[in-house]
């Protein structure tokens, strides 16, 4: 490939979110509507597109949990049809009216996005992270799921990709979250080389954080590795937009896209590679 440049992302590539973010979208549903979707379930959503956004999936799983007491659905037909308008939450609501029509009223009436958040922020962050960062009282005493997130990258790699390419981070997460991962793995960027959720309005898969970072690189051949098809996406279009360099989709196993069937789901999103974990990249790229 030959790059000048390496842009991570950081959910599933340099930390394992199985047991936080993951595991907090389906006990956020659970707690705020005594019922939710199955842990594996959150890859079809993911799949689905436009769900870069942890909290605007658990916003879509609720929706999904309170549509199935009105109606016979099940998470597959549902997130099929989410991909099918296009993906995202805008999408999952146009599916919960198109399913129910007059009866989405009362879908909608008992969604409440603002303590759906509220639960989420309290199991990821914890109690006390909770107050540091949301600036008010937790919904419930908890210790933070944030601490579970197990490394899955040495700082032998990063400092092997750091010292050969110019290197930067676009991710879903709001800054201050971004923080602790990348301390935690010893990842250390100039403000001006990452982009979180506080950074850029669109988020993936646009191209506009993607396309910033090689613009600010002066960088001509671009590899972004992320674990979900909305990061491959993210590289495709920038390629598309940009007739003045080119990107490369590297998908990583290590997140909720695993094995052959992982492979074959990045293959078909258009990635131009697919690693095992973050850890073969520099053996990739050289």
């Amino acid at each position: 490939m030959q790059v000048d440049a390496v842009v991570l992302d950081i959910d599933g590539v340099l930390v394992d979110v199985a047991d936080s973010y993951r595991r907090a979208i389906v006990e956020s549903v659970e707690r705020v509507y005594g019922d939710t979707i199955a842990k594996g379930a959150i890859q079809r959503f993911k799949n689905a597109g436009g769900f870069n956004n942890d909290w605007e999936l658990t916003d879509a799983a609720a929706l999904f949990v309170l549509t199935t007491r009105e109606t016979d659905v099940d998470v597959a037909a549902f997130t099929d049809a989410i991909a099918e308008q296009g993906g995202g939450l805008d999408a999952a609501k146009a599916v919960v009216r198109d399913r129910l029509g007059a009866d989405a009223d009362g879908v909608f009436a008992a969604w409440d996005p603002e303590r759906l958040r509220e639960v989420f922020q309290t199991l990821y962050l914890g109690s006390e992270l909770y107050r540091e960062l949301e600036g008010g009282e937790p919904a419930f005493d908890a210790p933070g799921y944030i601490n579970d997130e197990p490394k899955l990258v040495s700082e032998a790699t990063l400092d092997t990709l750091q010292k050969r390419y110019a290197v930067g981070v676009v991710t879903g997460r709001p800054a201050a979250e971004a923080d602790i991962a990348m301390e935690r793995v010893g990842l250390s960027v100039p403000d001006e080389h990452r982009f979180t959720m506080d950074d850029w309005e669109q988020g993936k898969p646009h191209p506009h954080a993607l396309r910033s970072l090689a613009e600010r690189f002066d960088a001509r051949r671009i590899a972004f590795a992320g674990d979900t098809l909305d990061d491959i996406q993210t590289a495709v279009n920038a390629d598309d937009e940009d007739d003045d360099r080119v990107y490369y989709g590297i998908g990583v196993l290590t997140g909720g896209l695993t094995g052959e069937d992982g492979r074959r789901t990045y293959a078909s999103a258009g990635a131009s590679a697919v690693v095992e974990s973050v850890e073969d990249l520099p053996g990739l790229l050289e």
